[in-house]
């Protein structure tokens, strides 16, 4: 897809293409779809993100909520999204040894009892031992910082989804 077959679509249409770029989230590009047409990936990342910063708390938290967590359940049990498994599967997440899924298991409990969300990294670059330090590293803060932080990564999973889906062509 190009950006001005994107910027073609009706409301429905713009939804139903970038409705999943923020976990399980259209209401995103529902409301991002108000700035097209959009001159340049960046435009359209800036107005999904803005939709997100304009959202209520409890709507960001919901957001938040949506995504998986990193070797969790769902990873375990093959039932997450195409985007997530590939994602996790880039850091080597599904190759995980049992002391590795164990601590993972442990940081993601503590993590969610601690904050009530799961802990959201954007893992392009990262291996299994980064994210785990990452992971360990974060849950030390406190949740205002981590709330904000796990916004943070949300869009830089969505411009990376983005950038996949809207690939530039020369």
């Amino acid at each position: 897809m190009t950006l001005d077959e994107l910027n073609a679509m009706d409301q429905a249409g713009f939804v139903a293409e970038l409705g999943g770029v923020f976990e399980h989230s259209p209401w995103v590009a529902e409301r991002a779809f108000a700035a097209a047409p959009f001159a340049s990936v960046d435009h359209l990342h800036r107005a999904m993100v803005g939709a997100v910063h304009a959202a209520p708390r409890e709507l960001k938290l919901a957001l938040i909520r949506a995504h998986p967590e990193l070797a969790g359940r769902a990873m375990v049990r093959n039932e997450l999204g195409a985007d997530s498994s590939s994602e996790q599967s880039g850091a080597g997440l599904d190759r995980c040894s049992a002391e590795e899924l164990a601590r993972l298991a442990g940081l993601n409990a503590r993590y969610n009892a601690k904050f009530g969300f799961p802990f959201i990294l954007a893992v392009k670059g990262y291996d299994r031992t980064g994210v785990i330090a990452e992971f360990a590293r974060r849950v030390e803060r406190d949740y205002a910082t981590e709330f904000d932080e796990a916004l943070a990564q949300i869009a830089r999973i969505a411009r990376a989804r983005l950038s996949d889906k809207l690939p530039v062509r020369a």
